[in-house]
């Protein structure tokens, strides 16, 4: 009688003991979700801090992964990247990949909250305005609804102009200034060719508007020529000897 019982008492045991082990190697197959979405909000949090700049809070939080979602352990570690269409701000999705020996790619969304000072406008102010410091302040914004982008360096708005007319509080955008144009097409400019021995100037005429930096035709009022040079500063062309 003591034989039977404690058979009856060993096998139970025994079919537990293998059912943990079972568990216990089919949880270990599996990539933990809290790795993937870690690997996903470290890599975002830092590639969104560098397209911002310095003075920006950053804060990503991850969205939920399905739960019946299996993806074979990753013995190589996570490998983070940013996705087609990937966004610095508001939501976008960030892929996550194992590189071996079982490959597999993932694409986890997350939400991107971006704080930051950026330039508004202290004034309305028509097309065309050249920008000085007294018409700008620096405010706090989420940029993640700035859909347009913004503008949050002075030195680099300040002397830009508008190109439509804008009303006070108005948070500026790349697409809201330009540079100066410093040569108008028709104009009378200055081309100007050097070398370390010598400086050659003769009058032009612009056949284009140009800014700062940017390539224009001018013809050469000597000799007829049209040549091609770049703005170098109000009025003058620079041109190769």
């Amino acid at each position: 009688m003591k034989s039977v019982i404690h058979r009856l008492v060993r096998v139970p045991t025994a079919l537990l003991a293998c059912v943990l082990l079972s568990w216990a190697s089919t949880a270990m197959a599996h990539e933990p979700h809290d790795s993937i979405l870690q690997a996903a909000t470290g890599f975002m949090a830092t590639a969104a801090r560098d397209a911002h700049g310095e003075g920006f809070d950053v804060t990503v939080t991850p969205g939920r992964l399905d739960p019946r979602l299996r993806l074979r352990r990753c013995d190589h570690g996570l490998e983070a990247f940013l996705g087609p269409g990937s966004r610095m701000a508001g939501s976008t999705t960030v892929g996550v990949r194992c590189p071996g020996p079982v490959t597999w790619t993932l694409y986890v969304p997350v939400n991107i909250s971006v704080h930051g000072q950026v330039l508004v406008l202290t004034r309305p102010l028509p097309r065309g305005s050249l920008l000085e410091d007294a018409a700008l302040r620096l405010e706090r914004h989420d940029v993640g609804n700035l859909s347009g982008g913004y503008l949050s360096d002075l030195q680099e708005a300040r002397h830009m102009v508008l190109r439509r007319a804008l009303p006070a509080g108005t948070v500026l955008t790349p697409q809201m200034v330009e540079p100066p144009r410093l040569v108008q097409r028709g104009q009378r400019v200055m081309l100007v060719a050097e070398n370390p021995a010598v400086t050659v100037r003769v009058a032009g005429e612009a056949l284009a508007d140009g800014s700062l930096g940017q390539r224009v035709q001018v013809r050469n009022l000597s000799s007829r020529r049209v040549v091609e040079g770049t703005v170098l500063s109000r009025g003058v062309v620079g041109v190769n000897m």
